[in-house]
């Protein structure tokens, strides 16, 4: 699947807006993707996780994989979908107040090898709080993936990381958003308010 393929799934699913809209990130935007109105199609859910565990895969810089780690939400179903297409588990972070936790009983060992997923990353902020959650635990964050990357490739974690489409969209801090000095309203249409 390339770039093109993948983002026509999202304007199918009405999951590629255009507008003015505040990120998880604090940034602004002029557009946003919307997974959940994807990943709400288990068929679809599906495929695109596949494409993205055999991208994955095919790396051998990432080697054996133990285990696949999402924040939740947005995560949630991308690492249980990437999980199931290599074979091993998946698992989920939550915030906290605002600190990023392994919870409900999941365990890590040390030494395992895990995978960490999103569905979109834009600054990379949530991907390296899980991260920390691995290497705090004596896990080893051994790559990670997206199915979306719209830092047009510019976010480094310091480990392998791929994503099925990748998009230079333009982010601004509030105090130099030009949406906000034409006067209109940023809206979050995300899950974290």
């Amino acid at each position: 699947m390339n770039d093109e393929q993948v983002l026509k799934i999202f304007e199918e699913n009405g999951a590629l807006l255009t507008g003015h809209f505040l990120l998880s990130s604090g940034l602004h935007s002029p557009r946003y993707l919307q997974c959940a109105l994807v990943l709400q199609h288990p068929d679809t859910a599906g495929s695109l996780c596949t494409e993205l565990a055999e991208k994955i895969r095919a790396n051998p810089r990432i080697g054996q994989i133990d285990l696949v780690i999402a924040p939740a939400l947005g995560g949630v179903i991308v690492a249980h979908e990437v999980a199931r297409a290599l074979g091993v588990r998946a698992l989920f972070t939550e915030r906290q107040n605002t600190e990023m936790l392994l919870r409900r009983g999941f365990r890590l060992e040390p030494g395992e090898r895990a995978l960490v997923v999103e569905d979109v990353v834009t600054t990379g902020g949530s991907t390296r709080e899980v991260m920390d959650v691995v290497r705090k635990l004596g896990a080893i964050p051994v790559g990670a993936g997206s199915l979306i990357d719209r830092s047009g490739g510019a976010v480094d974690l310091g480990i392998p990381r791929h994503a099925l489409a990748v998009l230079e969209v333009p982010t601004w801090q509030p105090s130099d958003c030009p949406l906000c000095r034409e006067g209109t309203q940023a809206i979050k249409p995300g899950s974290r308010k």
